[in-house]
């Protein structure tokens, strides 16, 4: 796994603090903004940053991200041009980065390609929600080779056999969705996930980050009490939408306090 993230998570569990781990999407508003909005995500103390690729059918995303990849692709955005985003990125920052895609555009692009190039420019992992765990041994093969994070997830219909699979290979972090259906914000009853947490920490040391539905410091708290992290997206993302960026970085401190507390 990356040097990188595999640093940033043992700091993090040797504080004993919770981690913040914040999705923006590649190209909205535009390239040059992402890329200050992150170095300022990471000064309101985002630990991670979660690299949204923008992608025409993002399967896992609902309306607040969907909304973000149509004005991403609609400004132009592509692999190539989030490349570059990697790149300004690197020049001033070591925070981890591990891009949030789909194996459509990864496999266009040619998978090992992929893995090679992004993680020479710097990113340390990729999520890629459409790929089952069984069918994936291959590209964790290719990432392993380049020291990049292939993402593992558990959910709350994670049969037992398949989270000791799932939990054995996963390297980095293991991705928790909190509930069914699609990432936005939402009342969520975390000891749900709570209890697969509870399960796989049988099955792996590995850090654990929930994600899907985290809109507020409450409900990051109240996430963060079963797990290692947290993911927080559509939250932040609804924001840059609504060109309050200065609001999304406000929330991103705001939890981040919190979480502290």
């Amino acid at each position: 796994m990356s040097k990188r993230l595999n640093e940033k998570l043992a700091k993090l569990r040797k504080e004993g603090r919770k981690g913040l781990y914040i999705y923006i999407t590649a190209g909205c508003p535009n390239a040059e903004e992402t890329v200050d909005i992150i170095r300022r995500a990471e000064e309101a103390g985002a630990d991670v940053i979660e690299l949204g690729l923008p992608f025409s059918d993002p399967m896992a995303d609902g309306p607040v991200i969907q909304e973000a990849s149509v004005m991403a692709l609609k400004q132009g955005m592509t692999l190539k041009k989030a490349l570059d985003i990697v790149k300004e990125i690197r020049k001033h920052s070591e925070i981890p980065l591990i891009g949030m895609g789909y194996i459509n555009m990864v496999h266009h692009y040619g998978f090992e390609k992929f893995v090679a190039d992004f993680s020479a420019a710097g990113m340390d992992g990729v999520i890629l929600p459409d790929v089952p765990h069984e069918e994936s041994a291959e590209m964790r093969a290719v990432c392993a080779a380049h020291d990049f994070t292939l993402t593992e997830f558990i959910t709350p219909g994670t049969t037992e056999e398949r989270m000791e699979e799932t939990c054995r290979d996963a390297a980095g972090f293991v991705y928790c969705v909190s509930n069914y259906g699609v990432t936005g914000v939402k009342e969520i009853d975390y000891c749900v996930i709570g209890r697969v947490c509870a399960a796989a920490r049988r099955y792996t040391n590995v850090p654990l980050a929930i994600g899907f539905g985290i809109g507020t410091p409450d409900a990051a708290v109240r996430a963060a009490r079963q797990a290692d992290g947290v993911i927080v997206g559509s939250a932040v993302v609804k924001r840059i939408i609504e060109g309050d960026i200065d609001g999304g970085i406000r929330l991103i401190a705001e939890m981040r306090k919190a979480l502290d507390a």
